[in-house]
């Protein structure tokens, strides 16, 4: 048999569709420095497969199952993960930037020292989502729900939240500059730990009900016009 399948780990091999269904078993496979670029690894099953410092820059992985996949130090800008299931996923480092998870089924799923500037995740499905150490500047997370989760380090800056669901969250080290949020509900949440920068007057009244620092608050009302003495 070829090396390429010779065992459950593939290492520093260049895969194409084709590849990548010859490997597909009853066992979960491991990927580790492998080239993906643009691969079409749409609507396939590749339930708790490992991907270890691969590329997957511009790949196309629509539909796919991806229940418990492990993401470890990859790279996936313009990465397609539209329509796919991610449940009990866990992204560890990584280079996401403007991927597309939009209609993405995230529940249990993990993101902790990732790059996600710019990413779409227009219609996700998440519940018991865990964001740490993450950037999701300028992202797109409408009608998102980080309900009671601690978020922690992670870096909303420009982003658009509207609508989304913020209470009892428990924010730490972590930036909401210039984010879109109107319509985003904060009752109970802990925003001492957050950067409150560039708030506007309509959206003030989005944080009643949730905790804030003085300084925050004295910030708050110099971004609003007001002279704090």
């Amino acid at each position: 048999m070829d090396d390429l399948f010779a065992s459950q780990a593939t290492t520093g091999r260049s895969l194409s569709r084709t590849d990548i269904e010859h490997l597909i078993g009853p066992a979960p496979r491991e990927l580790v420095d492998c080239d993906l670029e643009e691969a079409d690894l749409s609507g396939l099953n590749l339930t708790r497969w490992r991907f270890e410092r691969c590329n997957l820059k511009r790949s196309n992985l629509t539909g796919t199952r991806l229940e418990g996949t492990v993401w470890q130090s990859c790279r996936g800008p313009f990465a397609d993960f539209a329509g796919s299931d991610l449940s009990e996923a866990a992204f560890a480092g990584g280079d996401w930037n403007n991927c597309s998870m939009r209609r993405v089924g995230l529940t249990s799923a993990r993101f902790v020292g990732s790059k996600l500037t710019g990413a779409d995740f227009t219609e996700a499905r998440a519940m018991h989502i865990h964001f740490e150490e993450v950037l999701l500047v300028s992202a797109k997370l409408p009608g998102f729900s980080f309900r009671k989760e601690s978020l922690r380090r992670v870096d909303f800056s420009g982003a658009d939240l509207r609508k989304s669901d913020f209470r009892m969250t428990v924010f730490e080290d972590c930036s909401l500059r210039d984010a879109m949020v109107t319509g985003s509900r904060f009752e109970g949440a802990d925003l001492r730990g957050a950067d409150l920068g560039g708030l506007r007057l309509v959206d003030a009244a989005l944080f009643r009900g949730a905790t804030i620092s003085r300084e925050q608050a004295g910030q708050l009302l110099g971004e609003l016009g007001l002279n704090v003495r």
